[in-house]
């Protein structure tokens, strides 16, 4: 059996697979973020009630927000500030007495959506999230790279290109990461509702953005087209640099459908003429991939390549 845990700032949700990845168990208990002891209880807890259900000790994973420092394994988590500082897997590990596999919540969305049907025959895939922020992960023959510092995929933060802000007279964001002019301060939700707002539209929300857009508003659509012409550079700058099969998107953005033809032809201006763009695919396990990922994470993940 494998168990994966999905930690989020309100939730706490474990769900139990077999080996062939078919879902046996579900169950979500509210975060105590501010407890740690009560945080481990709560982990040790559902743990051992799936234990008890089949009948023997399952392999532990569990994705969460945030970072773990790869020297003092210690983690950093804005969401859950009972975790920072704190050294999860040691601690775990001794409590449920069995190795626990810890990894960032977008690789474990990278990590399940590589192991679909629809991406079994890609090498190279991933993870694109653009939903609250813009994160990732990077899969490779269906292992997860992480990198020496775990921080492969985080494309969110890479700046934007100088002819972008030329060609679309895109306005200048700082970042809360503590840089400037990040890709995730305008392909992220906040990002695009940003462009929106710097540009004059009257549209409060992203849903009022996206009827004005398929409503034919002029203003909507040409915003629209500068959030597609930033993605499409981030994503096919990845394309360039590791030579990717597939992208997946995730986040609450990857429910417009529009992204999905349109991305394509607008990657093609920033890829070589032999190199067609890579596909764009929405998730097949949506908001079920934290979990799913998180109980891949003990047979499928590797420091470096």
């Amino acid at each position: 059996m494998r168990y994966g845990f999905d930690i989020g700032g309100t939730k706490i949700e474990i769900a139990a697979f077999d080996d062939s990845m078919h879902p046996l168990f579900r169950q979500r208990v509210p975060t105590p973020g501010e407890d740690y002891s009560a945080f481990l209880h709560c982990l040790v807890k559902l743990t051992q009630e799936a234990d008890q259900q089949f009948g023997g000790k399952g392999k532990v994973g569990i994705g969460l927000p945030g970072i773990t420092d790869p020297h003092t394994r210690q983690q950093l988590a804005a969401n859950v500030p009972c975790l920072t500082g704190r050294n999860l897997k040691r601690d775990i590990e001794t409590l449920l007495n069995r190795p626990v596999a810890i990894a960032n919540d977008c690789h474990c969305f990278a990590l399940s959506e590589a192991h679909s049907p629809q991406t079994q025959d890609y090498a190279v895939v991933f993870g694109a999230i653009i939903g609250t922020g813009a994160g990732g992960g990077l899969v490779v023959d269906k292992q997860l790279f992480r990198g020496k510092h775990g921080l492969a995929g985080e494309w969110g933060h890479l700046p934007v290109p100088a002819q972008l802000f030329r060609r679309y007279a895109l306005p200048s964001f700082s970042c809360n990461c503590g840089l400037t002019d990040c890709y995730e301060r305008y392909v992220s939700g906040r990002g695009l509702l940003a462009l929106s707002q710097h540009f004059g539209h009257p549209a409060s929300n992203l849903p009022e953005l996206m009827h004005s857009y398929r409503d034919s508003d002029a203003l909507a659509q040409q915003i629209f087209q500068r959030f597609i012409a930033v993605l499409a550079s981030a994503l096919a700058g990845l394309q360039m640099l590791l030579d990717i099969d597939a992208f997946v998107l995730g986040g609450g953005l990857s429910n417009i459908p529009e992204i999905y033809p349109l991305l394509p032809e607008a990657m093609r201006e920033n890829l070589f003429a032999i190199c067609p763009p890579a596909a764009i695919l929405a998730p097949v396990f949506g908001d079920s991939s934290g979990v799913r990922g998180a109980a891949l994470l003990n047979d499928a993940e590797r420091e470096s390549l």
